[in-house]
């Protein structure tokens, strides 16, 4: 499994539906201010190739894990 990290406010409503359809499970880590939300898509292997090639293509901006950040991991990472 793959984890796709990728800020709210990147995302347009066609491009979120376009990926959470690409995606085995889209999730969204809510964060208060100054701190960003962050939408985070988990795409088995066999997936991962096509889900970056969409993003790379669409210009999205994307941090890729191979295992699942916590959400105090991701925080930490804004600070």
């Amino acid at each position: 499994m793959w984890y796709f990290l990728i800020k709210q406010a990147m995302l347009d409503r066609a491009h979120y539906e376009a990926l959470q359809k690409r995606a085995s499970l889209t999730e969204v880590e809510l964060f208060n201010e100054p701190y960003e939300n962050w939408y985070v898509f988990s795409v088995e292997k066999d997936a991962y190739t096509p889900f970056m090639d969409y993003l790379d293509r669409a210009g999205i901006a994307y941090d890729l894990m191979a295992d699942r950040p916590t959400r105090e991991e991701m925080l930490e990472g804004m600070r």
